[in-house]
């Protein structure tokens, strides 16, 4: 049903109509009008959230010997979820200064804060690298090598007993005189991925990374731990770097430290729920 309402006559209609029209031309007139910054908040400013996620770290992965970056992708998955962007380098393992080069080489186009992970030899690359970038906020050691200025990953390796690593390199030169070590696929398990399941492991030692024999041999320049917070995750149960060795380095660089039991070398692809919680503290502790 339409109800219609009665129409007034006289001079009492026309102040009606009036005080009807009247309001209705000054808001036609207002809406006209541009807003002016201080009424409206500007809509190019981020929102709260989007600021948050603005002010958020770059997680910048470094993975190490005999690995690539696929080494990484648990963990990538997690920070991803968590909101984080993640690049993950193709770390060259030819010499440590030249990566160690490369790495800083691509931090310089990162704006913005940056967490570094490096895992095994992937350590001393990232504890050079950081060197100069005041934008690197922590670094995070996954079961990685953090050598002192003048010590070698080799080095460091030999002075801790336990690693199968060097009995179980395979050797093969290649052009300008150089060596690459792999890992005998035969022992790559038991060393390197003992925690993995045996398909996955089989396939990681087939396509194996090497490294060049005088980057592990080669000396760290002056380590950004020093001055750089750090985080480290040891590998219980590692058969490369001894776990004696990394608790060590790790308390030389007054980490944040957590241990995972029984965890191999491949921690980051066995265990990446520990390996993703670890850089998420770390970027949270330096927001």
């Amino acid at each position: 049903m339409t109800y219609t309402k009665p129409v007034p006559s006289g001079r009492a209609a026309l102040l009606r109509r009036k005080s009807v029209v009247v309001p209705a031309m000054v808001a036609a007139a207002l809406l006209a009008i541009p807003a002016s910054s201080e009424a409206v908040p500007n809509s190019s400013a981020p929102a709260p959230a989007a600021a948050a996620h603005a002010a958020r770290p770059t997680i910048v992965l470094v993975h190490g010997a005999f690995a690539d970056s696929s080494s990484w992708n648990g963990v990538v998955d997690r920070l991803e979820r968590e909101g984080y962007s993640v690049v993950g380098l193709a770390n060259p393992l030819r010499d440590l200064a030249g990566d160690a080069a490369y790495v800083s080489s691509v931090l310089d186009t990162i704006p913005g804060p940056v967490v570094l992970v490096g895992h095994s030899y992937g350590g001393a690359v990232i504890t050079d690298a950081a060197a100069g970038h005041a934008n690197v906020k922590a670094l995070v050691y996954i079961a990685a090598f953090a050598p002192d200025q003048g010590e070698s990953s080799l080095g460091i390796t030999s002075e801790y007993p336990g690693s199968r690593l060097p009995s179980s390199l395979v050797v093969r030169p290649f052009p300008g005189g150089g060596q690459d070590a792999y890992i005998d696929p035969a022992a790559f398990k038991k060393v390197f991925a003992a925690d993995v399941p045996t398909g996955e492991a089989r396939l990681m030692a087939a396509g194996q990374r090497p490294v060049a024999l005088a980057a592990l041999a080669a000396p760290s320049s002056a380590p950004a731990w020093r001055t750089i917070p750090s985080w480290y995750l040891v590998a219980g149960a590692d058969q490369a770097i001894p776990p004696a060795a990394e608790r060590a380095m790790a308390q030389r660089a007054h980490s944040h430290t957590v241990t995972v039991p029984g965890a191999s070398h491949a921690v980051s692809v066995s265990h990446p729920k520990a390996v993703a919680d670890l850089v998420v503290a770390a970027a949270r502790a330096t927001s």
